[in-house]
């Protein structure tokens, strides 16, 4: 199990309130600063977590964490009947409602305010659930990964997409660099939370990812895991079924 970082070191706040309270500050321009800190990488990312969603078909799909709604926006690709995008932060709910409102996607996305690790859903409800650089943001990963296993219908199809370490030199040498140094001053220098940035980059790499994620999905019942790393192992794509 991965430690637990926290965005903001001396509050009180348990760290979903704090995880909650960070989105929400950072909300207005969290979409420039996630391109510019992957270099657009991301974006390529996210078209191969659609592709395996498409593949499955699905009529409903749930994105968790989905923050202003890039991957629910993505997954209208799919023909869905019904999209939801979850968030426990209305700031970037509402960033993500004026870019569907923009697109004149309000029909076909539905964006909620819930907790991820509490959800609002009968059981076997979803064909397809993703989640994008959220699962490391969980206050308790086990209990939000077995929340996901719940609402996902029998041979649904559940993708993560989150970051993770090189482990061949120098990719690894050099993406400790840029996520200690970089990371953090781009953060300092583009928003007004530069905390918001250094949790950002810490959680990362403290967060178990590659086989030590695919043993946690396996023992909370998911079956068929696969990991995919992406772009020398800066980030890794998941995916899993249930019985």
């Amino acid at each position: 199990m991965s430690k637990n970082i926290t965005p903001y070191k001396d509050s009180e706040l348990g760290k979903k309130e704090q995880v909650e309270q960070m989105f929400d500050t950072i909300s207005g321009n969290y979409d420039g600063l996630n391109r510019l800190i992957s270099f657009g990488i991301d974006i390529k990312w996210r078209k191969k977590v659609l592709q395996l969603v498409s593949d499955k078909n699905p009529k409903n799909v749930l994105d968790i964490a989905t923050g202003t709604g890039d991957l629910a926006i993505l997954m209208t690709a799919t023909n869905a009947e019904r999209i939801v995008g979850l968030d426990i932060s209305p700031g970037m709910l509402e960033v993500g409602r004026k870019k569907i409102e923009a697109k004149k996607l309000s029909d076909k996305i539905e964006m909620i305010l819930a907790d991820s690790e509490n959800m609002p859903f009968e059981n076997d409800t979803f064909d397809a659930i993703t989640v994008a650089f959220g699962v490391r943001n969980f206050e308790t990963l086990e209990k939000g990964l077995a929340e996901i296993h719940r609402v996902l219908k029998p041979n649904g199809i559940f993708v993560i997409l989150e970051t993770s370490v090189p482990e061949k030199t120098p990719f690894k040498q050099g993406y400790t660099f840029y996520s200690k140094n970089i990371l953090p001053l781009i953060g300092k220098l583009f928003s007004k939370d530069d905390s918001a940035y250094r949790y950002l980059s810490e959680s990362a790499s403290v967060f178990p990812y590659g086989e030590a994620l695919n043993n946690i999905l396996r023992k909370i019942g998911f079956i068929d895991v696969v990991s995919m790393p992406q772009t020398f192992g800066v980030a890794t794509i998941y995916s899993a079924t249930k019985k």
